[in-house]
């Protein structure tokens, strides 16, 4: 028996690797379609904006970006979920290596992260969005995280209460920064 190919058996290869061709050429004419759509979409997911359908959700913002009124509602929202669950929940103890300042909101980088976990915590514990794991993923991710920042040693509350006795609180001096145009004076010329 010979190995060389047959007129039938070419024929057959040449017709496979046409099906195949046609099978690329489809699939890459149907993706060309669908960036198109989402090229074309106000809200790059090709929902087609409000008249698509599904619209894109609110993200919610960085705390420390806003300003005035929507500042105050967002930390109002936030100091409730601190007081009333946080702090009697998992800040049970303040030692000298667990600060805690019971003026947390007057540290911005303390504010950032509540403001963050809290984010977190509302869509992971929320079963449509966390599902049956995100209260777990919650405390892993997030939680024990944020918790260990803050209340660290050298934590924005590194100044404040280590005893629960003796309320304190001292806001850290900031560490100096040069402007960068002080870079580009003393640059040397080339």
């Amino acid at each position: 028996m010979s190995n060389e190919p047959t007129l039938d058996g070419l024929s057959e290869d040449l017709e496979d690797l046409k099906a195949t061709v046609l099978g690329f050429a489809t699939q890459l004419e149907h993706n060309t379609k669908i960036v198109g759509q989402l090229a074309a979409s106000p809200d790059g997911q090709g929902g087609g904006g409000a008249e698509g359908g599904k619209k894109k959700p609110k993200v919610p913002p960085f705390i420390l970006r806003l300003g005035g009124e929507e500042y105050d509602t967002e930390l109002t929202a936030l100091a409730a979920w601190v007081e009333n669950l946080l702090v009697p929940t998992y800040l049970a103890e303040v030692s000298s290596s667990a600060t805690w300042c019971a003026s947390w909101w007057a540290h911005e980088a303390a504010v950032a992260r509540l403001h963050a976990c809290w984010l977190a915590f509302q869509e992971l514990t929320d079963p449509e969005t966390g599902g049956r794991t995100g209260p777990s993923i919650w405390h892993r991710d997030h939680l024990d995280p944020m918790v260990t920042q803050l209340r660290d040693g050298s934590g924005p509350f590194a100044g404040c209460m280590t005893n629960p006795d003796r309320e304190q609180h001292s806001d850290l001096p900031a560490p100096p920064v040069k402007s960068l145009s002080v870079r580009a004076k003393a640059r040397p010329a080339t």
